[in-house]
């Protein structure tokens, strides 16, 4: 739906507060305005919170803004940002170790954690960047290890759910959920991988804008020359291996789609799998989320349209 009765700012606004109301996480100010999908000055952008505001279309609580009138989650926040403190601290020690895994090349905090939020139940999420043609290689190596972990009741602790070769840095999905993903990733291990990363997904600017990652001078994307894709082509015994284990893995992931096997967090297991890639099956979770934020958007619009024409 288009809205056309309402301001750009209102609608983007709005369109921010209804992606993370989602996950019941209030936003402050400096959130709200870095999330925004359009341009807006700083002096517009407050006075529109403050109308909307008045307008009880959406609430200030303390420091925080939510479309949602109790401010149960306030709290919430609050208690997750304390503990993902913790949890951060954490996942430093464990992103040294998994660096040091072969074919490793860079390795971030993703998930809420790198939202700034954790609870008793989270996982630690992490995304994981390989050398050219060696992810199933290094996947492998490392779910080997994670197996291991199961042991000690650790498993959460490593949620190695995102992997990506160097080849493959651009994210094909674009749409909010993966744009806000990248936006707030958060790099551990491997700096210079992760600005190319960056340079490489600049599209997410187009969806906010303002936010302070894109807001820094770009970085030149490292080229990838003659001489070493040649290098790696004259590895064929290697590349084959790393295309079995893939091959292997996406089999063993098709069973479980089908069996329609969750996960112990209740989601539906599934793998979209390639030679450069390895991630979720973007039909499950993320269509879901997707999907929420949609009507989100769509209620809030329509009743701030509604106060327009009376």
């Amino acid at each position: 739906m288009s809205f056309t009765g309402l301001h750009t700012t209102e609608k983007s606004i709005v369109k921010a507060l209804a992606y993370f109301n989602v996950f019941n996480y209030p936003l402050k100010k400096e959130e709200i305005y870095g999330f925004l999908d359009s341009l807006c000055d700083k002096a517009k952008f407050e006075k529109t919170l403050n109308y909307l505001c008045r307008q009880q279309t959406i609430y200030k609580h303390e420091e925080f803004y939510s479309l949602q009138q109790e401010s149960k989650f306030v709290e919430r926040r609050k208690r997750g940002n304390s503990l993902a403190i913790k949890q951060l601290k954490k996942a430093e020690r464990i992103s040294r170790f998994l660096y040091h895994f072969p074919f490793v090349k860079g390795v971030a905090v993703s998930g809420s954690l790198s939202k700034n939020f954790a609870d008793d139940k989270s996982d630690i999420d992490f995304f994981i960047i390989t050398k050219a043609n060696r992810l199933w290689l290094a996947r492998t190596l490392m779910h080997l290890f994670k197996k291991l972990s199961f042991i000690t009741g650790r498993q959460h602790w490593f949620c190695m759910n995102y992997y990506i070769d160097e080849l493959a840095l651009e994210i094909k999905e674009k749409n909010i959920f993966t744009a806000v993903e990248i936006a707030t990733v958060l790099p551990l291990q491997g700096e210079f991988i992760f600005k190319d990363f960056i340079r490489e997904n600049k599209w997410v600017k187009e969806y906010f804008p303002q936010h302070l990652r894109w807001s820094e001078p770009e970085q030149e994307l490292k080229e990838y020359s003659i001489k070493s894709v040649r290098t790696i082509k004259k590895r064929k015994n290697t590349d084959r291996l790393n295309e079995w284990l893939m091959n292997i893995t996406a089999k063993r992931w098709k069973i479980k789609t089908a069996k329609r096997l969750r996960s112990y967090s209740g989601e539906l297991m599934g793998l979209d799998a390639g030679i450069h890639y390895a991630k979720p099956d973007p039909s499950n979770l993320q269509r879901k989320i997707l999907n929420h934020y949609e009507k989100e958007v769509d209620a809030v619009m329509m009743g701030l349209e509604s106060l327009k024409a009376v």
